[in-house]
Formats: C-alpha cells, sequence, structure tokens
C-alpha cells in the first residue's frame, strides 16, 4: 500500500511512523480530529472523510483487530492505541478519560458516605439557608425562570462532592458561588476553599466577584471572601517546569476542602484528569461555566460531555426535591413536580443549569440574539439582521469602515488616561473579537488596521515593538515573571520614563516588568474569540471571515463572542455567514456520555 503525496502534513507523518498498513488511515484520521480537539474517533468515521485520507482506506475495520502490535482492545493490556466500544484512542487519552471517569464515581461514592452528615447540617442551617431565597419581582417572568435555580444549586453544592452549576451570561453562576461559601463558611469559618479557572483574568474576576456581592453576610464571612486568593489551575496544581506533571497529584492531594472552578468549559482533558485526581478525600469540586460556550483551545469538551449525559435539564429526585423546597420561602420559587425524574443517572441532581438571566431578557437585545444563535433558530435571525431595532445590535455586512473606525476610537480613552490602574480598567471596556488569525478579517491584520487607526489620529507612536500605550496579551505561562497566558497588560513609562509593561496583579495591584523579557506576548487591540473567554466588555466589535468555509465557524464559536458583550455588540459579517455558523455546531469524539451511563461501573 502507498500513500498518497500529501506534503507538510503531519498526520501523514504522525501515521507513517508505524509499520501496520492496515492502521495507517485510522492513525491519519485519529491524529487529524485530535488536532481538532477531538479525543478520540468512531472507527465507522474512517470512511466519512475517506476522499481526504493519504492512505488507502479499507472496505471494513477487520483489519485494525489483526494490528496487535499497535492496537489493543483490552484496557487492561495497554498499546499506543486502544480500541474501546468500537472507538480509537491514543492510549494515553483513554488513560485520561478514564481517570476522569474513575474520579468522578469516587467522588459520588464519598458523597453518599457524607450525605447524612450533610443532611443534617444543612438541617441546622434551616433559618440562614432560607434567608437566601430570591426576592424581586417575579411578574413577566416564565414558570421556569421563577423557580429559585440559584439557591437549588447552593444545596445541591453543599450536599454533593461533584457539582457543575451551569449557566448563560448573567445567570448569577457567581452569586450561586457566594452563596454555597456563604452555607458552608456558616457552618464552619475553617472550611479551607480554592478559587481557580483556567486563566488569570478569569480567576481574578470570579474573586473580584465574590468580593463585591450584594448579600446580606456576616462581616466576619464578608472578611474570609476578602482573603479568598484566587489562581490559575496550573498554579493550583503547582505544574512541574517542562514536565506534563504537576506536585499535587492522588498521592499529594491538595489541601483544600473546597475546589471551585470558574470558566469550566476551557479546561482540556489532561488538565482536568489532573485536577480531579488531587482532590483529597472527602472534598467538595464545584465546577462552574457556560455549556454552549466554546470548549478548550485542546482536546476535550469535558462540561458539555458531561452537561449532555442528563435527559431532562435540572432534573431532581423526588427526596432532592423534598430537600430543597422547605428552603425556598416564596412558593413560587418552588421547584415543581415538574422536575421530578426517576433517572438512575450518576449525575443526576449533580449539574444544576441556572435559567433566569438578570442582565439580558431571552426576548430581547443581546439575550434574543444569543439564544438564537445557539438554538440555531434563523427565523430570528434573520429578523434582527434585517429589522433590527435594538441600540445595543447593530448587524453591518458590508464591512463598513466607518462602523469600524467609529468602534476603534473608543482605544482613546485608555490611551489618554495618566493613572495606569485606571488606563487598563478602560482597556477592558471593549474589545475587537476575530474568529481566525489570518485573512483581511484575521487577527494580524485587523489589529494592523486599529494600529494605524490610532497613529493616523496621533494617538499612537509605533517607533519599536513595545512603543507605548500597545496592549499587549501574554501568550504563554511564564512562572519566573507571574505572568500566565491571558494575562493583559499597557505598555507605559515609569517614573522614570522608561518603558515597562503593566500588569494587574490578583490583588489589584499594579506591578511592571521590563518588556524585553516577554518573549511570548501579542498586541490585543484585537483578539480571537477563543482567548476572550472568561473575559466581558461593555463594548464588542465581532468581525467574522468574508466568504469563508472554515470549520472553526461554529454558533459556539458566535455564541461565545456575542456574550462576552455586558452592553453592546456589532457583527460585521453578510447574512450568509451569520446563518452558516449558527448553523454549524461543535462535535468533538469522547466516549465520556457512552461510559457514564447509568449500567457502567468504575473502569480500572
Amino acid at each position: 500500500m502507498t500513500a498518497k503525496q500529501t506534503y507538510n502534513d503531519v498526520h501523514q507523518q504522525f501515521s507513517s511512523f508505524f509499520r501496520d498498513e492496515q492502521l495507517k488511515p485510522f492513525a491519519w484520521l485519529l491524529s487529524k480530529r485530535m488536532e481538532e480537539g477531538h479525543i478520540c474517533i468512531p472507527i465507522a468515521d474512517l470512511w466519512k472523510e475517506a476522499n481526504l485520507n493519504p492512505w488507502p482506506v479499507p472496505s471494513d475495520s477487520a483489519g485494525l483487530f489483526k494490528c496487535y502490535e499497535h492496537v489493543s482492545t483490552d484496557p487492561e493490556k495497554p498499546k499506543p492505541f486502544i480500541l474501546f466500544q468500537n472507538k480509537l484512542y491514543l492510549h494515553r487519552y483513554f488513560h485520561y478519560e478514564t481517570e476522569i471517569i474513575k474520579s468522578i464515581h469516587r467522588l459520588l461514592e464519598e458523597e453518599r458516605s457524607l450525605y447524612q452528615k450533610r443532611s443534617e447540617a444543612l438541617s441546622d442551617l434551616q433559618s440562614f439557608v432560607s434567608s437566601l431565597t430570591a426576592t424581586g419581582s417575579l411578574e413577566g417572568i416564565n414558570e421556569n425562570e421563577k423557580i429559585d435555580w440559584q439557591l437549588v444549586a447552593a444545596i445541591q453544592a453543599f450536599m454533593n462532592s461533584f457539582s457543575i452549576i451551569t449557566g448563560g451570561p448573567g445567570t448569577g453562576k457567581t452569586t450561586t458561588v457566594a452563596k454555597v461559601l456563604s452555607i458552608l463558611y456558616t457552618h464552619d469559618p475553617t472550611t479551607r476553599v480554592a478559587l481557580a479557572a483556567p486563566t488569570g483574568k478569569a480567576a481574578v474576576r470570579m474573586a473580584e466577584s465574590l468580593k463585591q456581592t450584594t448579600l446580606s453576610l456576616d462581616p466576619a464571612i464578608k472578611n474570609i471572601f476578602e482573603k479568598l486568593m484566587p489562581s490559575t489551575l496550573h498554579r493550583l496544581l503547582k505544574f512541574i517546569p517542562d514536565s506534563v506533571h504537576f506536585k499535587h497529584n492522588a498521592e499529594n492531594p491538595l489541601p483544600y476542602d473546597v475546589i471551585i472552578v470558574d470558566e469550566a468549559s476551557m479546561i482540556d482533558v489532561p488538565l482536568f484528569a489532573k485536577l480531579l485526581n488531587a482532590i483529597k478525600m472527602g472534598a467538595r469540586i464545584i465546577l462552574l461555566g457556560d455549556r454552549n460556550q466554546l470548549a478548550s483551545v485542546e482536546a476535550g469538551s469535558l462540561l458539555s460531555d458531561l452537561c449532555k449525559c442528563m435527559d431532562q435539564v435540572n432534573g431532581l429526585s423526588a427526596h432532592s426535591i423534598q430537600t430543597i423546597n422547605p428552603f425556598i420561602t416564596d412558593r413560587e420559587r418552588k421547584v415543581s413536580d415538574a422536575y421530578q425524574t426517576d433517572s438512575k443517572h450518576p449525575l443526576t441532581g449533580h449539574i444544576i443549569e441556572l435559567q433566569r438571566s438578570h442582565r439580558f431578557t431571552s426576548n430581547s437585545g443581546i439575550g434574543k440574539l444569543s439564544k438564537a444563535i445557539i438554538t440555531n433558530n434563523s427565523h430570528v435571525l434573520k429578523d434582527i439582521i434585517h429589522q433590527n431595532t435594538d441600540p445595543g445590535i447593530t448587524i453591518d455586512q458590508v464591512y463598513d469602515e466607518n462602523i469600524f473606525h467609529a468602534f476603534v476610537q473608543g482605544y482613546e480613552e485608555y490611551i489618554q488616561e495618566v493613572d495606569i490602574a485606571a488606563a487598563l480598567q478602560k482597556l477592558g471596556s471593549l474589545r475587537v473579537l476575530v474568529a481566525v488569525k489570518e485573512g483581511e478579517q484575521g487577527l494580524y491584520r485587523v489589529n494592523a488596521r486599529i494600529e494605524e487607526s490610532l497613529r493616523s489620529r496621533g494617538l499612537i507612536r509605533k517607533d519599536n515593538i513595545f512603543y507605548e500605550h500597545r496592549p499587549i496579551i501574554v501568550t504563554k505561562n511564564n512562572k519566573d515573571l507571574h505572568l500566565y497566558n491571558g494575562d493583559i497588560g499597557i505598555i507605559r513609562k515609569d517614573d522614570n520614563g522608561n518603558l515597562k509593561a503593566w500588569f494587574e496583579d490578583s490583588d489589584g495591584q499594579l506591578r511592571s516588568v521590563i518588556p524585553a523579557y516577554l518573549t511570548e506576548a501579542e498586541t490585543v487591540f484585537a483578539m480571537t474569540i477563543h482567548k476572550s473567554q472568561g473575559s466581558e466588555y461593555n463594548r464588542v466589535l465581532v468581525m467574522l471571515p468574508d466568504n469563508s468555509e472554515n470549520p472553526m465557524l461554529t454558533r459556539e464559536l458566535l455564541y461565545t463572542a456575542v456574550t462576552r458583550a455586558r452592553k453592546n455588540v456589532i457583527i460585521q459579517a453578510r447574512e450568509k455567514m451569520i446563518l452558516s455558523t449558527a448553523a454549524a455546531e461543535v462535535q468533538r469524539g469522547s466516549g465520556i456520555e457512552e461510559r457514564l451511563k447509568p449500567s457502567e461501573t468504575p473502569e480500572s
């Protein structure tokens, strides 16, 4: 068998490494799909992309079972590839997926042994927990949104060892965490809590939101909130330089009683496996995120996969409903019988989706637009494109230069701001978001256009690489500088007139770095939508490539971009591109959903 010549095809180079001719087309496809974020491939997919495969594609998969040297059908007998439940994995990723499933089952088993103790503790806090019931008018709100899902999620997170709290922008995920923590600290003020996220920016934002909570709390608990220090997951687990390992693992678990992780949709499979492995006996983990957002840049879509395990959103056992409802003082906000389920799925009651957005209504503005995108409602999208009257939304199908320059002019505010801390805040009030890096609407070209626009008005001078006022984003973790992927700063002069890169620490304090030390940083007037996850801006300009068939353009991508905006969003894209993007859905191969079915037991 000979391969079609495909120059610069790393997947072909990978598959060429194996001597088994029957394995090569499968290895090529698995390598290709993993680059796209899959962690495995159903073997039937081989024939779907047969015309692209450089290797001759066999008529069936029988030959794959004969690749004894490299393929194992028994997880207990590891080889480079594992064939399990008609899915082909690289051994390393099958191991990660298995570790995730084993860890979840371990947490659920511990939870069962602690349930009675936690139930009694919750009962002792009846008055306090009930005081956390939501208030305010319910007029004009649908029945589903009336239910106090925030308190439901808080109670379940107290009772459970493994919890997922998901919801769109403005649904109150951080407020829910504040309620969970207030219950935990009221029960035991010595509870050790870790706040973490995949990026430093997301971790800091969660900590800031908790400190600014409007909940009426005891001063002692508020003081504890003030002392909570956020961390990236890598810092939390203490990564070992030049290694895939962390100091905290199953043998040396994290010392925390509760681990709260924001922006969980961004966590890839290897990191998720290592995080769950490092949770000590009896501890809780609470994952926060929007299941409709983009998945991680690397392989896996864990949050989405876990949420898809449930047939019914917010399904709860009769016993859970009987436990929760006495704590909700408002009859209209209690959990209705419509959410009672007899499902035996191990994650029943462990995934709560917050329903009511306090930032957007689902019937107008950004809320209506984002809902239409994520549900691929082409009728509503066409109506917004052609008949929009909402001042918070602008759809520009002709890529109007005037609209672009008017938006870019907003960067003048941070440039003119003398105070560096205030300048960083103003820089964070708006952003141009792009879907791709190359081309007219790509990252590099758009950043260059913005720089030219600002230079032509005398706002910046590009007299060197690190010119004054240049906004930068760190693109690689730098432990020595205490800078991490996603950290954003600006170039400004210090008191001695020397140019420095200024960043804000997790405690809100400014610190500076000599720009020459920043070997991995990019200009960030515009940034990719992927990089924007975990951030919010008052105003956002979203630019989709014109007439592109890029497979990266999916509804999750556009939804993520639009929901970065708090107040105003501009989309520069043609109708065809908006509709085709909303019609495309992220599909990532994974065995999580199938392997977590009720009939499954933890696999060795």
